[in-house]
């Protein structure tokens, strides 16, 4: 009896799909689209997923900047960082969003004033996506800009000039030059284009780390008087592998979440191919730096290997979508070949980055920028120049400026006794592995 009505049932479905074409249309379109409301909240639970994995990113940068200083620093790394992602939460909130994305108008600066939040009972399916949602995925992009320059001048800033810093970069430097093209400012408005944030996240980081590095000057011992390059070692190169993972989860949030939408074929579709994109350029970087290092070490080195995946990733976030898996494997490629020559040379300038983030969220980040008219007919190579250097710029000289101020007020660096106990020692009176012994012990 149950295979006659099925049967039964399929023919007359059949017969009424021949009789009537339109109502065959206007079934096939149902099944391939959601309504406004379904799309609200397609929309917003890809802000939320997207958001909660970059926020899991502050546990990628904490584990692989505790991983790649000495044991005598690694409480303050893990301070530094639970402190820069708190601050960042605030600040974006006080005055950063609407700083970058209220009545920008194709000009340089929003409001200076909070988020307003609506209830819940007074949005609508015309908005496209629930204002929380997006607060919540655009602040967390906010702190991954301060996690880069926390790497970078380790173990050898006081903990407050650092959290002072991050004041400034989280609630206004980041917010300013970001509301010249995702708020809608002068940058948009002549065609620059950066999907999820190579130059308007990662290189702004890299700019404000470099000038901190410049400005509070190399590690005790880091260099010799003769050009000698003293090499200090990591202390935990699992800790900073697993943070090196952790980075590369997180940034199927980043990029994939940059599509904004997902309430259509289409955008489940595009999120999908980033995806994809997103992983080929990460392996493509990490095996172009492997190669490398055997190539020109006679070693594989594990470092280089990590900054290389991280720096395939910051080049392909400047345009994850349109780039073939071809393109987007030689983009990632490119980004891990990157590291192992950047690397060396700030050692040879005498600009100590601990952690190599200049090479990867800087240089990286505008080898991506630069490289988005090669797959996207839409930019063009001299809107991607402006907006690099009119970025690069800002940041530079802003950034200089208050890491200057706080160098002359309340100082960055510790005594030198303190830098050689270690700052989890001196600075916060709790170290991460007070079995290997104390202080200047654990080098």
């Amino acid at each position: 009896m149950k295979k006659l009505l099925t049967l039964g049932g399929a023919s007359a479905l059949g017969a009424l799909l021949v009789a009537s074409p339109a109502l065959a249309q206007e079934a096939e379109a149902a099944s391939t689209a959601v309504g406004a409301d379904g799309q609200f909240i397609l929309n917003t639970l890809l802000f939320l997923i997207g958001g909660f994995l970059v926020m899991w990113m502050a546990a990628g940068f904490a584990m692989l900047e505790a991983g790649l200083v000495r044991s005598k620093n690694v409480t303050m790394q893990c301070t530094k960082n639970i402190a820069l992602y708190s601050v960042a939460g605030l600040m974006f909130w006080v005055v950063g969003y609407n700083l970058m994305y209220l009545n920008v108008d194709g000009g340089y600066l929003g409001s200076f004033s909070p988020k307003l939040i609506p209830e819940p009972s007074a949005e609508t399916a015309d908005a496209g996506y629930a204002a929380a949602s997006d607060w919540f995925f655009q602040m967390v992009f906010c702190a991954t800009a301060a996690s880069i320059v926390s790497g970078t001048v380790a173990e050898r800033i006081k903990i407050w000039p650092f959290i002072i810093f991050v004041v400034i970069l989280t609630g206004f430097i980041y917010p300013i030059q970001g509301a010249w093209q995702w708020g809608g400012g002068w940058l948009a408005e002549i065609g620059f284009s950066d999907f999820a944030g190579s130059t308007l996240v990662h290189s702004v980081g890299g700019w404000a780390a470099l000038m901190g590095a410049i400005i509070i000057g190399a590690r005790k011992g880091k260099y010799g008087p003769n050009g000698q390059i003293h090499p200090m070692p990591g202390s935990n190169l699992p800790l900073a592998t697993l943070g090196t993972f952790i980075l590369w989860l997180g940034w199927f949030g980043f990029n994939g979440g940059s599509q904004l939408a997902m309430g259509t074929i289409a955008d489940a579709s595009a999120v999908s191919k980033i995806f994809v994109n997103t992983n080929l350029a990460a392996a493509a970087g990490a095996v172009a730096a492997l190669i490398l290092t055997q190539i020109m070490y006679g070693k594989v080195d594990l470092t280089m290997a990590l900054n290389g995946a991280l720096a395939g990733l910051v080049s392909i976030t400047a345009e994850p979508l349109t780039p073939s898996p071809v393109m987007a494997i030689l983009i990632g490629a490119i980004g891990g070949v990157i590291v192992v020559f950047f690397v060396p040379l700030l050692d040879k300038l005498k600009i100590d980055d601990v952690v190599g983030a200049i090479p990867v969220h800087l240089v990286a980040g505008i080898w991506g920028t630069m490289a988005v008219p090669i797959t996207n007919g839409d930019a063009t190579f001299y809107a991607q120049a402006v907006g690099v250097l009119s970025i690069g710029a800002f940041v530079v000289v802003v950034s200089s400026i208050v890491w200057l101020i706080l160098k002359f007020s309340v100082g960055l660096r510790p005594s030198e006794e303190a830098e050689y106990n270690g700052l989890d020692a001196t600075e916060l009176g709790l170290e991460a592995y007070p079995e290997f012994g104390t202080g200047s012990q654990r080098m």
